[in-house]
C-alpha cells in the first residue's frame, strides 16, 4: 500500500500522530529512569525554547500581505485581541482548564499511575500538541483529501517532543494522544464536510491566535509565568469568525 493510498483514508494522519505520541512517550519513560534530574530539567528548558521559536513562527502571518489586505488598515491586531478576550471569557466560564485537570486526574486513576507529574504531563503535552497550527491546517487538509504531509511533519515533531516530555513528566504524555485524536479528528471532519470553506485570512487568524497560545505554553515550560491556556482554547474557534466580521463589515 503506497502513500497515496494511505492518504486517501480520511483521518490516517491523526492516527499516525497519536501513535507517534504514544511510542515516543514510551521511549521517554524508559529513558527517563536513566536521566539525571539536571538533564531532565535541561530537556524541558530546551522544549520551552523550541516552543517559543514555534510560537514566533506562527505569529508571522500577522505581518503578511494576505492577512493585512483582508483586515481594515490599522486594525490587524484587533481581531486577534477580541478573539483571545472572548475565547478567554468563554473558556473561563466553562472552566476548561479545570476540566483538563479533572480529566487528567481521572486518567491517572484509570492507569493507576503513582507519578505526581501525570496530570502536568497530560495537560502540558495535550495543550502543546493540540494548539499548534499544524493540528488545524494538517487535519483540514487530511479531511479535504489534499494530503497528509503536514500531519506527517507534525507527527515527527510530536514524537520527539514526547520522548523529551515523558522523560521528565511520565505516562501523562502518552495519555495526551487521546485529546489530540479527538481534536484533530474533529477538524478532519470539518475538512470532509465543509471543504475549503474558510478564506486564507481566516486560517491566518487562527494560526496567529494559536501562536500566541503556544507562547503561553513556552512561558509555562520555562517557569516564567503560569497562564491558564486551557481557558483560552475557544479563541481558536472565534478567530476566523471575528476576522470575517472585520473583513465584511469594517
Amino acid at each position: 500500500m503506497n502513500s497515496n493510498t494511505l492518504s486517501s483514508f480520511h483521518g490516517i494522519g491523526t492516527v499516525l500522530n497519536a501513535i507517534t505520541i504514544v511510542v515516543g512517550a514510551s521511549f521517554g519513560v524508559l529513558l527517563g529512569e536513566s536521566l539525571k534530574s539536571r538533564t531532565r530539567d535541561l530537556i524541558t528548558d530546551v522544549l520551552g525554547l523550541v516552543t517559543l521559536l514555534g510560537a514566533s513562527a506562527s505569529i508571522i502571518p500577522l505581518f503578511k500581505r494576505q492577512y493585512l489586505d483582508a483586515i481594515p488598515n490599522g486594525w490587524s491586531t484587533i481581531p486577534i485581541l477580541l478573539s483571545l478576550l472572548i475565547g478567554g471569557l468563554v473558556g473561563s466560564a466553562l472552566k476548561l482548564e479545570d476540566r483538563f485537570e479533572t480529566l487528567g486526574e481521572v486518567l491517572k486513576k484509570r492507569f493507576r499511575s503513582n507519578q505526581g507529574s501525570f496530570v502536568e504531563g497530560f495537560l502540558d503535552a495535550s495543550l502543546l500538541f493540540v494548539i499548534g497550527p499544524l493540528a488545524i491546517l494538517g487535519s483540514i487538509s487530511d479531511g479535504m483529501g489534499t494530503g497528509i504531509d503536514q500531519l506527517v511533519l507534525k507527527s515527527t515533531l510530536d514524537g520527539f517532543a514526547s520522548i523529551a516530555f515523558a522523560s521528565t513528566l511520565g505516562w501523562g504524555v502518552a495519555a495526551s494522544a487521546i485529546p489530540v485524536a479527538i481534536y484533530q479528528g474533529a477538524w478532519t471532519l470539518v475538512g470532509v464536510v465543509l471543504g475549503n470553506i474558510m478564506a486564507p485570512y481566516q486560517v491566518d487568524a487562527m494560526t496567529i491566535v494559536g501562536g500566541l497560545l503556544l507562547l503561553g505554553i513556552a512561558l509555562r515550560l520555562l517557569k516564567i509565568k503560569f497562564i491558564a491556556i486551557g481557558n483560552l482554547l475557544p479563541a481558536l474557534f472565534f478567530a476566523p469568525i471575528v476576522a470575517q466580521i472585520f473583513n465584511q463589515f469594517l
